[in-house]
């Protein structure tokens, strides 16, 4: 069996009364594709914040590839190979697509030269290969999303953590940017993704955490974790899970 690539044990983080992440532990095994879901407000950036050094965690520990990182700052993290993205995309908007793939490049890349040349590769990567030289700021939402990804892809991860990387796209930008993500993953890296497009979790994600009021409420395949009452009344509210059943039972007599 694969071992895991990132270990979270007992992880917690309060701002004030709030406590945005409860007591939360998961493994992400080396190799796999695999999601982080639940409602708005749950704490899933807050657990991507605390997996990647954004922010240091109250209590708990972060193992990435067997050494402790708990609380080490990102940009060591990502010199390790753990990288993420963020739900805001905000890119250098007066450079172009290309200088803006370099900037991620340069964390292994000190040459100018190599650090473009990863930017055409990773451009290609993500179908932005014919935009390379327009601003970032000419991009549509899309485009934006790709060049996010493209960014973090350019830094050579081992582990890539997706903050809604589909959020504000329409259907058809999804299904387009579904088969990127998975090229990603079949490209040996590992992704672990937040993801409220349903759609893109029951096809990309081999497993599902799933995050409620700051503490982990289910896990398992998509379709058992869509099917766990407890995940229903998360995302619809309490009661909920009867009312389906018996309005099912009913559709059936």
């Amino acid at each position: 069996m694969t071992e895991a690539l990132l270990e979270i044990r007992g992880l917690s983080r309060a701002f004030g009364g709030l406590k945005a992440v409860q007591n939360v532990s998961l493994s992400v095994r080396e190799g796999s594709l695999t999601a982080l879901i639940g409602p708005n407000g749950a704490g899933k950036t807050t657990l991507f914040a605390l997996m990647s050094g954004f922010l240091r965690p109250d209590s708990g520990t972060v193992r990435f590839a067997g050494e402790d990182i708990t609380g080490r700052e990102p940009h060591r993290n990502a010199l390790l190979g753990m990288t993420r993205t963020f739900q805001i995309v905000k890119p250098f908007a007066a450079q172009t697509v290309r200088e803006n793939i370099a900037v991620g490049a340069h964390l292994h890349e000190r040459h100018r030269g190599a650090a473009l040349q990863r930017a055409e590769q990773v451009a290609l990567q993500v179908g932005l290969a014919a935009q390379l030289d327009k601003a970032a700021s000419d991009l549509t939402v899309a485009g934006r999303k790709r060049l996010e990804l493209a960014r973090a892809l350019a830094t050579r991860p081992r582990l890539l953590l997706l903050d809604e990387v589909l959020a504000g796209l329409n259907p058809q930008e999804i299904a387009e940017m579904m088969p990127v993500v998975r090229g990603i993953a079949d490209g040996g890296v590992t992704v672990l993704m937040i993801e409220h497009v349903m759609q893109a979790v029951m096809h990309l994600a081999e497993h599902v955490w799933v995050l409620a009021q700051g503490q982990l409420i289910a896990e398992g395949s998509p379709s058992e974790v869509t099917s766990n009452d407890r995940v229903v009344e998360a995302y619809l509210g309490h009661g909920t899970a009867a009312r389906l059943r018996k309005a099912a039972a009913g559709s059936t007599q």
